[in-house]
């Protein structure tokens, strides 16, 4: 079932650690996105986006998440995780979501240049991930309008 839903306790608290990621990408320059995936109540990797720093495009959060969290689990199937990001998470990472079998998406705030998971719910929805979306959304937005903000001085 896909659902957006406003998050509960549980999910604030992976968002928090979410956006602990993307301030470690606002504080190399990257743009502020960070992202945590959670098996069994447990934190198993956590990312923030890395594009610029290594020139390679597809160095997103939520990608280097999922990378780091096959790695750890040592299986390409990440099922019964649940990934956390501060931002929607876009066409590519969409895909990388849905191929790696994630579980659920909860994401702060809504993208309205890149974000796919809303034009994706269909998919989302044929393969059981639930989405909730909106979480700790003013904390992602403010990290997000200040990084961009100081790069229009």
């Amino acid at each position: 079932m896909c659902a957006f839903l406003l998050g509960d306790n549980m999910d604030e608290k992976y968002m928090i650690e979410a956006l602990k990621e993307a301030k470690k990408a606002y504080k190399k320059n990257e743009v502020p996105i960070g992202a945590v995936i959670v098996k069994n109540g447990k934190i198993i990797a956590r990312a923030h986006n890395q594009k610029d720093l290594s020139k390679i495009s597809v160095y997103h959060a939520e990608v280097l998440a999922i990378i780091r969290a096959c790695k750890k689990l040592k299986n390409w199937r990440l099922i019964d995780c649940n990934l956390y990001v501060t931002m929607e998470p876009c066409l590519m990472c969409c895909g990388a979501i849905i191929q790696s079998r994630i579980k659920k998406v909860v994401y702060g705030v809504s993208n309205d240049n890149f974000g796919k998971i809303k034009k994706a719910t269909d998919d989302f929805k044929h393969y059981n991930i639930e989405v909730i979306s909106n979480v700790l959304e003013d904390n992602c937005k403010d990290i997000i309008q200040k990084f961009f903000n100081e790069k229009r001085k």
